[in-house]
């Protein structure tokens, strides 16, 4: 990737979720809050704010684009400051000094950052953004801007409150390709600062130029990677969300660039989605609307885990909606692509394929079916069985939710692919909300087995105790944890009690 990291804001883990018994769509969705501080966490995701970084000091700014500048020797922030304030400073001198000082800046440090602003050569460079005549002096100043932008929230505020982004705006309409894809950069890192930057410069008349050059025929696939993040970065940060107004206009824009061929422009358009759908069932709704579903299951079929990962995302939030928004992806044949992503090489996708499993199956019986009619059981349960722990925590989720909500069938069909023993043995770990879930299930599996027939139930309690099930209830009556002490307790009194056995199990899951 050209585009070289330097902050990163990353926003998605969407494991560890709630997922709730009630078929209720208001408490499916009571997991969503769960995820915000997750997501911070992850790494290898989409990033906020990107930096221009070069390796080589000598290295020529519109060089690489086939730009004219020329190398220049690097000087320090007080002879460039020198040169700002000499009214009649050499034109060439000038462009040297600004040359200098976006090097500097390219360095992956804050410190470099915090020495141009308090130097106060930030105003300087502005200025130069305004000098139509001298478009490589635009391209050096917006460069550098664009790097202090990429720093932490009160660098952004200095390029904000410096008065950079009406100049930056105005640029996007220049006529050197340069000069316009650099000041989009620029603009997306400050998007991509918080909520309140990003408004700015949505309100600032961002988004028709962005539509406009999506929609160019001649535009260069570099300019539609800077307007792919750049859009994505509209679209993120959630307090609060970008107002659907304004996603409206973006949408269309972001389908077109579902059509890439460029797996960074794929990339970025799939976060953008992934944001949009991130916000309860109207912009899910939003995206199902605008025609994206189709493009984001074949992307699934991929090369690039890149364009994989983030699409994977955007279909995950989706299917967290309605039912009949679940069932809308279901009908692009997303079932297919998932047993593939749940082996794939890396445990991120297979944890988020897992938990999109988890999310279909806290559906209607009918979505439950059609997990089950796409032979997706064998693989959640060898997930369940001998995946990597996240992964065996969203598979507990997902069977928990089909023992939840299927039928009797349903859950029998479960059971016989042997799921008691794994499950039994995510009763040793320590986090006792994955805990409190397998026990949801285990009761759930006997008690569905009692309805059906006294003699399937005591065939399934036999089955249950030789996998350690009884040994491990027991051992949780110690839990110091209410909730699993309760839980293990109730399994006791009601499948393993001959008094209570013989009263029939009223009720279908567990309290």
């Amino acid at each position: 990737n050209e585009y070289k990291s330097y902050l990163s804001f990353t926003h998605m883990d969407r494991s560890g979720f709630f997922k709730n018994t009630s078929r209720s769509d208001e408490n499916r969705k009571n997991r969503q809050h769960q995820v915000t501080q997750l997501r911070k966490d992850r790494r290898g995701e989409q990033i906020s704010k990107r930096r221009q970084v070069i390796e080589d000091t000598t290295d020529d700014g519109m060089a690489e684009s086939g730009g004219l500048t020329n190398s220049v020797e690097l000087i320090d922030t007080h002879q460039i400051k020198q040169i700002f304030l000499e009214s009649d400073a050499n034109p060439d001198k000038v462009f040297s000094a600004v040359q200098s000082c976006r090097k500097i800046l390219s360095k992956k440090s804050h410190r470099q950052i915090d020495e141009v602003i308090n130097m106060g050569l930030l105003p300087h460079l502005v200025h130069f953004l305004t000098l139509d005549g001298s478009p490589e002096l635009q391209f050096e100043s917006c460069w550098a801007i664009t790097n202090i932008a990429s720093g932490n929230p009160l660098q952004t505020k200095a390029v904000v409150e410096g008065g950079a982004v009406p100049h930056l705006m105005r640029l996007l309409s220049s006529t050197n390709a340069h000069v316009a894809e650099q000041a989009i950069w620029a603009l997306g890192n400050v998007a991509g600062d918080s909520a309140m930057y990003r408004d700015f410069v949505i309100e600032s008349g961002i988004i028709p130029l962005l539509v406009d050059m999506t929609a160019s025929t001649t535009a260069s696939i570099t300019l539609h990677r800077h307007v792919a993040w750049t859009l994505s970065n509209l679209c993120r940060n959630k307090d609060p969300p970008t107002s659907i107004e304004s996603l409206t206009k973006m949408i269309p824009s972001i389908r077109l660039l579902l059509s890439s061929e460029d797996r960074c422009v794929l990339s970025d358009a799939c976060w953008a989605i992934s944001y949009i759908t991130d916000g309860g069932s109207e912009r899910i709704q939003l995206a199902i609307q605008s025609g994206v579903v189709t493009k984001l299951v074949n992307l699934l079929e991929h090369h690039e885990i890149s364009v994989i990962s983030p699409a994977l995302h955007a279909i995950g939030n989706i299917v967290t909606g309605k039912y009949e928004q679940i069932q809308n992806v279901i009908n692009h044949g997303l079932l297919s692509h998932l047993s593939k992503l749940l082996f794939h090489q890396k445990p991120s996708i297979q944890k988020e394929a897992t938990w999109t499993i988890s999310n279909i199956t806290a559906g209607t019986p009918f979505q439950i079916q059609a997990v089950i009619d796409a032979n997706l059981l064998p693989y959640l349960v060898t997930v369940l069985t001998r995946g990597e722990f996240n992964c065996q925590r969203e598979a507990t989720w997902a069977v928990m939710n089909l023992t939840a909500g299927g039928t009797p069938q349903q859950i029998k069909r479960l059971y016989s692919l042997n799921c008691l023993a794994p499950l039994v043995r995510m009763l040793e770990i320590h986090d006792t909300k994955t805990m409190s879930c397998a026990l949801s299930t285990c009761y759930n599996i006997l008690n569905n087995a009692y309805k059906i027939s006294k003699a399937e139930g005591n065939r399934i309690a036999v089955d249950f105790e030789a996998c350690g099930g009884l040994d491990a209830m027991e051992r949780l009556q110690r839990h110091e944890n209410r909730q699993i002490y309760s839980q293990s307790g109730d399994i006791i009194s009601r499948f393993f009690d001959e008094d209570e056995s013989e009263d029939g199990n009223e009720q279908n899951v567990s309290p």
